[in-house]
């Protein structure tokens, strides 16, 4: 009886979550800076990506929700589901609040970040529940489904009923994999000023072992490792975190090797896996075509949206496949599945920017559009090359993609984009050569209504910004200064709604 009434209050409190968002939806879908073809919720606040797996044949994204309003509240797991990584649908709410260790009555509560994987033909969800002020204040909880749609709770839960150490600062988030025949979590925490990502082991999902302390901060990378994902990547493992309290990082990877005897990982090098603002959170999975693909919540803690409540807020990246060079850098490069979305394309070649002068090209409308284009550098005088987008006449506004040849700095400049905080990003950046162009510069954009995605030199480097233009303009305005540079290609496309 217990067993079923638990059950009937999770059916009850996802149906009264299912009608909030629906209730919002119609008008959320109405406004101007919805995104056109990322993933986003129905209505209400999202935030971290969790879960990602396929299963049965589909691709599967959980993530944190809050149902009832566009503000962070209690924590529920929003789903939805795609064949493709690129066309999205919506399914029921996964998780809701309902029990003890996840329920509470005022601060944060709920059903907290984690990860998803198969068992026994289940599609099986690992996630924190958490409860301000109680104690424990975080545990590990588990929830499982036949179908992948309706989700129970186990019965032993919590799996893992509280922090190994006293004195940790968060036990969350927890990724689970596979190796060896065994299973694997790793949790993140801090202590003592130092972010930490600890390590579980278990034979059936039920029972965990403690491992250690898999790695930590040196001391300048984070009081507390959010959302930590580990994972093998050629002949390396790869350790993605979201440090808190890290200055100028919100996004951190390390390389390095996994030692799966004594639970420790050694990093060998580190570097931001996106240089933009608005990107955090990120998880990954391997798919069946051995790809290690990730996803990341656009947006960061303490970014405002348009000063408005629009019945909505936060959305997911585009999926990028991580893939490691083989002199240890690792980029993050758009899934080719993206191209589905293109239409109406505009080419153009061999073009000279010649000092000064602005050169334009535009696409049908600034709903959503992708641009690749190529720049020759060996040989030109030129100080500056910049592009300008998102510029309605008359408006002021304007978000500027500026490259200073002297630096080799790219610099993505939203300071004047719009009804948002400001932001000015910037990565020193390597060109690229070849015996027959020489040095040259590649940069690919995704603009989605109130987004932008910089990809450079294949996805070298990736900056990711939220962007709030008082009008969607499809034009993009490019200028040489200091001398001439060559445009060698230039590709345009209006990208197709997802949501029509």
């Amino acid at each position: 009886m217990k067993v079923s009434s638990e059950k009937q209050a999770h059916k009850e409190s996802i149906r009264l979550a299912e009608k909030a968002v629906a209730a919002q939806a119609e008008a959320a879908a109405r406004d101007d800076y919805r995104l056109q073809y990322h993933m986003l919720p129905q209505a209400g606040w999202m935030n971290d990506p969790n879960g990602l797996i396929q299963y049965k044949g589909e691709y599967h994204l959980f993530y944190q929700h809050h149902p009832y309003s566009d503000k962070w509240g209690p924590m529920h797991w929003g789903h939805a589901v795609s064949k493709d990584l690129v066309h999205w649908r919506h399914l029921p709410i996964a998780l809701a609040p309902t029990e003890p260790y996840e329920l509470g009555q005022e601060g944060g509560y709920g059903c907290w970040s984690g990860s998803a994987v198969e068992i026994d033909a289940k599609l099986t969800l690992i996630y924190t529940g958490h409860v301000d002020g109680r104690e424990p204040m975080e545990v590990q909880c588990a929830a499982s489904s036949v179908d992948g749609v309706v989700f129970d709770k186990h019965s032993g839960n919590p799996l893992i009923p509280g922090s190994p150490d006293t004195g940790n600062l968060g036990f969350r988030d927890p990724k689970v994999w596979r190796h060896d025949g065994l299973w694997y979590m790793v949790l993140g925490s801090g202590k003592e000023g130092k972010g930490k990502a600890l390590l579980y082991q278990s034979e059936d999902l039920e029972q965990w072992e403690y491992m250690g302390t898999a790695a930590e901060s040196d001391g300048t990378q984070g009081d507390m490792w959010e959302c930590p994902d580990l994972f093998p990547l050629g002949d390396k493992h790869v350790l993605v975190l979201s440090p808190m309290n890290m200055p100028d990082a919100k996004n951190l990877y390390m390389i390095g090797e996994m030692d799966y005897a004594s639970g420790k990982f050694t990093p060998e090098a580190q570097a931001k896996l996106d240089h933009g603002p608005d990107f955090y959170a990120a998880q990954t999975l391997l798919d069946d075509k051995g790809r290690r693909i990730m996803i990341a919540w656009m947006d960061h803690w303490g970014s405002e949206m348009a000063r408005e409540d629009r019945g909505w807020y936060g959305a997911m990246t585009l999926p990028r496949e991580l893939v490691l060079l083989p002199e240890g850098k690792l980029v993050s490069r758009p899934v080719p599945e993206l191209e589905l979305l293109r239409e109406d394309g505009i080419i153009a070649s061999g073009v000279t920017l010649s000092n000064g002068n602005d050169m334009e090209w535009s696409v049908r409308d600034g709903q959503g559009f992708e641009w690749i284009a190529e720049f020759a550098l060996d040989g030109t005088q030129a100080e500056r090359l910049e592009m300008t987008l998102l510029a309605a006449e008359g408006s002021g506004e304007s978000t500027v993609i500026r490259y200073l040849l002297r630096e080799n700095k790219l610099i993505l400049d939203c300071s004047a984009s719009g009804h948002a905080d400001a932001s000015i990003s910037e990565v020193s950046v390597s060109t690229e050569t070849s015996d027959t162009n020489g040095a040259t510069l590649k940069l690919q954009v995704f603009v989605d209504r109130s987004s932008i995605e910089v990809f450079v030199n294949d996805g070298r480097y990736v900056l990711t910004s939220r962007v709030y233009p008082s009008a969607l303009t499809g034009g993009i305005t490019m200028k040489a200064m200091g001398g001439n540079i060559t445009l060698q290609s230039l590709n345009m496309w209006n990208l197709k709604s997802i949501w029509s």
